[in-house]
């Protein structure tokens, strides 16, 4: 079954090594028959509408029962370990959190025959496995991220699974109570129960309990904002992901987007950055009161700011940073590329107070780091505080990340997505080309009369 909702890096990695994509966010939903497993999946998915999720039913892998065994399928424990094929799961879920399409095989109930799926499961941001034993066998439960234990009354469960198997899968209710007392019971005391201890967190009552969802729920979307380097540095900030985000990643990423929508979406996109970089500007507390004769308590914006462009792509984030901060000054940085590793600075304009102010640093893609590096150590020159220093793009690469965080560990990088690595001409993949010719219309064989003076 899948379901889509409206929406380690190690520390030496080398320039031409790729780095390993993010994988995805598996959940593990365990719990007795009929206790509340899928309600909770349900209300899981439903709040993180603005991801992908994938929902994967240990039931799927049931075996197919031979023609001695249905002769005999009221004496089958489905509710046993050697029921599922485990080694099918193991191989599809490999295949999910390595990014892979992957077809899933249904179970037909009435037939106990596996019938292989038609269509693909696609990966997705998160997958969840629900089943009764998904915390029983230690492979499984190395897969996951989180492990739930959905925990309901015993009388609670055997109604609903006397109504669940009459209704859906055409029992009658003396075949239920019998197969309940001679299989499912004993299975839960033996294997089912037990795997509660593997849990991560226990829900009472199911999908009754709407604050254990809601804590589940925030607590995912925490790890889902948190790339892998985002581990090892604390000052890198990446926006949260929504379909929104993606879609127009999507657009400008694509060699046959027009300029027009390329410079439209890519405008919106640094238009969500900066407002985020905007929010981790220090503040203090402020009451005013509203026209109603009421006291509201806020906070008041740093006011000395100032932006610096890094010539020319980082000026294409200069309207976006003026329309959030109005009247604030924006200076320019010209680096030249000498060679893959080296920087050369060619011409730099800067307010003269600029020692004094918070520094939002503007250049929309994050490469190698060299140019980055040579920018922060001239602002840093001018008696910028490195603290005081925000590096605001729209994608960004681990090795630039690395190079960055390493020499200035103190700046804030605020970046919309995280790509994969670089390529052996030191360019990001899979990335968007060169951002300057796209949004300004141009090519490398024209030359480029930057505009050199501070803008007030």
């Amino acid at each position: 079954m899948e379901q889509l909702s409206n929406g380690s890096i190690t520390d030496n990695i080398f320039p031409s090594a790729p780095a390993p994509l993010k994988q995805p966010f598996v959940i593990g939903v365990a719990g007795g028959t009929a206790s509340g497993k899928t309600t909770v999946c349900d209300m899981i998915m439903s709040q993180l509408h603005d991801q992908r999720v994938v929902l994967v039913n240990q039931d799927s892998f049931y075996h197919s029962l031979s023609e001695e065994k249905l002769k005999k399928v009221h004496e089958y424990n489905f509710d046993h370990p050697d029921a599922f094929n485990t080694e099918v799961l193991l191989s599809c879920m490999e295949k999910l959190r390595s990014g892979q399409p992957v077809s899933i095989p249904s179970y037909d109930f009435k037939t106990h025959q596996s019938i292989e799926s038609a269509s693909p499961v696609n990966p997705a941001d998160v997958i969840i496995l629900e089943g009764i034993l998904v915390l029983n066998d230690p492979q499984v439960r190395d897969l996951m991220n989180m492990k739930i234990f959905v925990d309901t009354d015993a009388d609670v469960r055997l109604s609903r699974r006397i109504q669940r198997d009459t209704v859906q899968r055409g029992r009658n209710i003396q075949n239920v109570l019998e197969q309940y007392t001679k299989f499912v019971k004993p299975s839960f005391d033996e294997f089912i129960q037990p795997s509660m201890k593997y849990a991560d967190i226990i829900i009472p009552r199911g999908g009754d309990n709407d604050v254990a969802i809601d804590l589940i729920v925030q607590h995912i979307r925490t790890k889902l904002c948190q790339h892998n380097l985002c581990k090892i540095y604390s000052n890198i900030f990446i926006i949260s992901s929504t379909f929104q985000i993606k879609g127009m990643h999507t657009l400008i990423r694509d060699v046959n987007t027009t300029k027009h929508d390329f410079v439209f979406y890519a405008d919106r996109l640094i238009r969500l950055v900066v407002e985020h970089g905007l929010g981790h500007l220090p503040f203090t507390e402020k009451q005013i009161t509203t026209p109603t004769g009421s006291v509201y308590t806020g906070v008041d914006f740093c006011k000395r700011l100032c932006g610096v462009s890094v010539i020319r792509s980082g000026e294409s984030m200069e309207n976006a940073l003026r329309a959030c901060c109005n009247g604030i000054k924006i200076g320019k940085i010209l680096i030249h590329r000498e060679n893959n590793d080296g920087r050369q600075l060619i011409y730099e304009k800067l307010p003269k107070d600029i020692a004094s102010r918070h520094v939002f640093l503007l250049d929309p893609v994050l490469a190698s780091g060299n140019s980055a590096v040579k920018a922060i150590s001239l602002l840093i020159s001018k008696g910028v505080p490195e603290s005081h220093i925000i590096f605001l793009n729209l994608i960004a690469a681990p090795q630039g990340i690395h190079a960055l965080c390493k020499k200035h560990p103190m700046v804030k990088i605020v970046t919309s997505e995280m790509d994969a690595s670089l390529n052996e001409d030191s360019r990001v993949i899979p990335g968007l080309g060169e951002f300057a010719d796209r949004y300004f219309g141009t090519d490398n064989s024209k030359n480029y009369q930057a505009g050199l003076k501070i803008s007030k």
